[in-house]
């Protein structure tokens, strides 16, 4: 499938992780979400830290190629006290976003806390409330809900991009369209 699907955006959100790491990818028309696919990348069954970095890039740009996303949204690793760990999770960013940046699809973060904020109103929300919510809202039955949660938290960081980036200026801090620019001169077509 390497023909555009029929979507003024498409959206693809992930949950980086050095075990599992979770994609969404949401298709957007207007004002309408959709889910086009969710999973997860496992990682589990590779001993070796840089064939799980390798894995992230194959899988990611495997399912660039399929989606054609415009966009990536991507969890942002929340400090923990376990440098090891940080430095693992940051490295899979890394990769996940070097895919992204290869086909030139802008990228954009957000934290833990702002995604469950965006989907459920609550920026402590459990990872079982996210997954609800975003059922609910997107309309996914039961039955389809996928077995790992890091598959609904890489599709929450797509939705709250949407949420995100279809905001009015002024609630995204900008003072006036001449400020908008300054701050945004790649998004100004010449």
């Amino acid at each position: 499938m390497n023909e555009k699907l029929n979507y003024e955006r498409i959206i693809i959100g992930i949950d980086p992780g050095t075990n599992v790491m979770g994609y969404g990818i949401l298709g957007v028309n207007k004002k309408n979400l959709e889910l086009i696919a969710m999973g997860v990348i496992q990682l589990s069954k590779f001993d070796d830290h840089y064939m799980r970095l390798h894995r992230i890039y194959e899988r990611v740009t495997g399912l660039i190629a399929q989606y054609l996303p415009d966009e990536m949204a991507l969890e942002a690793p929340f400090f923990g006290k376990n440098v090891q760990s940080m430095l693992k999770l940051g490295r899979a960013q890394g990769v996940a976003m070097a895919a992204a940046l290869n086909r030139d699809i802008p990228i954009a973060e957000y934290e833990p806390r702002k995604i469950k904020m965006s989907i459920t109103g609550n920026g402590a929300a459990s990872k079982e409330q996210v997954a609800e919510m975003l059922r609910r809202t997107l309309n996914i039955p039961k039955e389809e809900m996928p077995e790992f949660l890091d598959a609904t938290d890489g599709l929450a960081a797509a939705v709250c991009h949407y949420y995100e980036s279809s905001k009015p200026l002024a609630e995204k801090g900008y003072k006036s369209w001449k400020d908008f620019i300054a701050k945004n001169p790649d998004k100004i077509k010449k």
